[in-house]
């Protein structure tokens, strides 16, 4: 069954030019929505997403308020509101607790968690005088497992489970659904870093990672894509405030 995502007003994913957030990006083009891709700037990536969607570049680093405000302003002044939010844009390093340097450290946070919550502030008076919208948020399965050398990563992610859970309750009144996506370990760029950190080539890393799947192999991000599609769907109005796993079953949780 098809999924059902906003045609009318604007759909806007961050950190889209590549990974996770350029898979949604492909599949939401195919449902039909409008399409408006941010990244933290320009690039001839998200310039090739953008002409392959036919969607509006939206560069902005969401660690700066005046930034989003400003794309914000742009995008609803000369394309309309924005009804769907999709915020995926997240930033990572690895490295034992002690030795994490603290501005790096902060600045997972600052843009994994508190960007995050910015976008969000900023798209809500759009999703307002269109009196309702769809907020689907990027989150980890690390953020409810932790995980060794990612202590700032994982904690942005918590951060981000508790957001969904609560603005899911706070906004549900005014029409506006908020859920999140927890994806496992996935086939996207980040695993890169990951690489690094273990000594490992990519490919190893990807193999020891499917090791400890149920599944017997990480994820694909067109499947991340697919789950962030259905908790878009407008048809599924009364699903608030939940964070859908899709790990390949190595976690299982309410959540």
């Amino acid at each position: 069954m098809s999924r059902q995502v906003d045609r009318e007003s604007l759909t806007l994913i961050t950190g889209a030019a590549q990974g996770i957030g350029g898979a949604t990006a492909r599949h939401f083009d195919t449902l039909g929505a409008r399409l408006a891709l941010n990244d933290r700037e320009a690039s001839p990536a998200l310039a090739a997403l953008c002409a392959a969607t036919d969607a509006v570049a939206a560069p902005a680093d969401i660690t700066s308020r005046d930034d989003i405000r400003s794309m914000i302003a742009t995008l609803t002044s000369q394309h309309g509101p924005i009804g769907t939010l999709v915020c995926n844009a997240a930033y990572m390093t690895m490295a034992p607790f002690l030795e994490h340097e603290p501005g790096d450290w902060w600045k997972i946070i600052d843009t994994n968690a508190a960007g995050t919550l910015r976008v969000i502030q900023e798209v809500l008076p759009s999703m307002r005088s269109l009196g309702g919208g769809r907020i689907v948020v990027v989150c980890s399965y690390w953020g409810l497992t932790g995980w060794p050398d990612a202590s700032a990563y994982a904690a942005s992610k918590a951060g981000l489970i508790s957001l969904v859970k609560t603005l899911g309750r706070e906004l549900a009144p005014e029409g506006i659904v908020v859920n999140g996506i927890a994806p496992g370990v996935t086939a996207t760029p980040q695993l890169e870093v990951d690489a690094r950190a273990a000594g490992l080539s990519v490919a190893e890393m990807h193999r020891q990672y499917a090791a400890g799947i149920p599944l017997g192999r990480i994820a694909h991000a067109d499947e991340i894509a697919a789950g962030i599609a259905f908790l878009a769907d407008r048809r599924l109005g009364a699903m608030i405030g939940t964070v859908l796993n899709v790990n390949g079953g190595e976690v299982r949780a309410r959540a």
